[in-house]
């Protein structure tokens, strides 16, 4: 086993499909010697916990462009990073079920428009034609893109992770964080168990953990994680392969490749924490619901239940970039449930912004930190 190292170029906080990524792209623009330190392995966060799905239909102009760019590389990164992921456009369908929820769709409808996504506002019978044995009983009309889709969210982070290892990247996994060094304003480098490693930058892509982590550098990120908990059935035959999404009903679910339902749900007065233990009564609620939406499924049997960490921001958008006042530190943080589906045009930003400390963009600047402070910060209503 190689020795663990004792300085490096770039230090990589997280082994999810964010820390991946980014240390993938990093490796493209050559930055120099990049190691990931991972507390746990590679995808045992929120990223192997999550339901795989891929979408631009946000209520936010920063989330829509983010999401749409990422659509674009995902349809290059099996290519690129030589693997099958699983990646399938198979649309999503969000479900109005209130007038007032379906006045918001249109705002949301109108401004997705002008960004060129390719998205439409549709009847409960026109709902029902997408996914005919939907149950359209007390929803209003829905919304349909046809690019989003669904990703095998193991099959990606390993993807990115692969290739960064082969492009010169290093892996370090069962590897924490236990302090962050500053000398005055600059990043001089972490201690983990294993030893020190002196290095100017880090990027902090810990997940459900990224505040704790920021804490060590003395920085104090707003934010919180909550568990979110999801389950899968038994493989039935495949009978439509987009996600349906309800957000008055905290729930979306979809049928993969081998037939099986995936789904999960916000759980109402869920206090913030670590725990990613599930329960007995998620089973109960998302049984009732699935039964709902889609009777057939009534007597599909759940094989497993599993839960994981959103780590929600105060407006449900990403903190990123850089912070002003420490010195090569930037955090790709916050991402509220929705990171695996944004990395892709999130870790070329990243990585842009590491290795050129003039690169600005206006969505990366949008979503900094300091929006907070500014009072420019804007919240995103389409999470469940």
């Amino acid at each position: 086993m190689a020795e663990f190292p004792k300085t490096a170029e770039c230090i990589v906080i997280g082994g999810g499909i964010i820390g991946a990524s980014i240390a993938y792209e990093l490796t493209k623009v050559n930055f120099g010697k990049v190691v990931i330190l991972e507390k746990n392995t590679v995808s045992s966060g929120s990223t192997g916990r999550c339901g795989g799905g891929i979408r631009a239909q946000w209520s936010t102009p920063e989330n829509v462009r983010l999401a749409m760019e990422s659509v674009k590389r995902f349809r290059e990164l099996e290519g690129e990073l030589g693997t099958d992921t699983e990646y399938e456009e198979g649309g999503y369908l969000i479900l109005a079920h209130s007038d007032e929820e379906l006045s918001q769709f249109r705002k949301n409808v109108e401004m997705q428009k002008k960004h060129g996504l390719q998205v439409e506002l549709l009847s409960p019978e026109e709902a029902k034609k997408v996914v005919p044995l939907l149950n359209t009983e007390k929803i209003t009309g829905a919304t349909w893109c046809s690019t989003d889709g669904s990703i095998n969210p193991f099959l990606i982070n390993f993807a990115y992770m692969k290739k960064a290892l082969e492009q010169g990247a290093s892996l370090y996994e069962r590897t924490e964080v236990l302090s962050i060094d500053k000398e005055g304003s600059k990043i001089t480098g972490v201690v983990t168990p294993k030893g020190v490693i002196s290095c100017p930058v880090i990027v902090n892509a810990a997940g459900g953990y990224a505040g704790t982590v920021a804490s060590k550098a003395r920085i104090e990120l707003p934010l919180v994680p909550h568990r979110h908990e999801i389950l899968a059935t038994e493989q039935i035959n495949r009978f439509f392969k987009n996600m349906i999404m309800s957000f008055e009903h905290n729930i979306y679910f979809r049928q993969v490749k081998d037939g099986g339902i995936v789904g999960g749900q916000t759980n109402p007065g869920e206090p913030p924490g670590t725990s990613v233990v599930s329960g007995i009564s998620f089973i109960k609620e998302m049984s009732v619901k699935l039964g709902h939406f889609i009777p057939a499924l009534g007597d599909v049997k759940i094989l497993r239940q599993w839960a994981g960490l959103y780590c929600m921001s105060p407006d449900a958008q990403p903190i990123l970039g850089r912070v002003e006042g420490t010195q090569g530190y930037f955090h790709a943080c916050g991402f509220s449930g929705h990171g695996l589906m944004l990395a892709p045009r999130v870790s070329v930003l990243m990585a842009k912004a590491i290795s050129d400390t003039s690169f600005h963009d206006p969505d990366l600047d949008r979503l900094g930190l300091d929006r907070f402070e500014k009072g420019i910060a804007s919240f995103e209503k389409s999470v469940v």
